[in-house]
């Protein structure tokens, strides 16, 4: 095989459609498009519009809901508490709160509220008061031999 022997596979191209280029192209005058309304213009955009009819996603239901007045809780995990401890950015001998998690760069701002997921794991004897914690957390404190306080009830599940 040479250089000038390379060609494509027949069918592999095809030659454009060159539209509105007179009448014996047979796509001459109306270019395929047909005659007047909306359609043979120019700049014409009717995606999901079905002719007056009520459009499909008109005619689905509405579904889901998202509470104005929900609390979102700043989320550390256990096993990020405990690397702080290991790199002593936090005193696991002092009781350990939101405002100490947040100066300590644990959490960005508390939101409302800190919350303690059970992720990781944790074997420093800690004391934490934060707004909620989830039940496997608490337990995981309370096995290393810590305690983990929640201040307000609402935030407890």
């Amino acid at each position: 095989m040479k250089l000038h022997e390379l060609r494509d596979n027949p069918g592999a191209t095809k030659k454009r459609k060159r539209v509105g280029r007179g009448p014996g192209s047979g796509m001459g005058k109306t270019a395929g498009r047909g005659i007047k309304g909306q359609k043979s213009r120019s700049g014409v955009a009717i995606a999901g519009y079905e002719g007056g009819q009520m459009p499909l996603y008109q005619r689905l239901p509405k579904r889901g809901f998202n509470k104005p007045n929900r609390k979102q809780f700043a989320v550390v995990n256990l096993g990020l508490i405990q690397k702080f401890v290991d790199a002593k950015k936090l005193d696991a001998k002092k009781a350990i709160t939101e405002d100490v998690l947040v100066e300590t760069g644990v959490v960005r701002r508390k939101l409302d509220g800190v919350r303690i997921l059970a992720k990781g794991e944790i074997s420093a004897k800690v004391q934490l008061e934060v707004t909620g914690a989830s039940k496997s957390a608490v337990e995981a404190v309370e096995k290393a031999g810590g305690s983990l306080t929640i201040t307000s009830a609402q935030a407890a599940e």
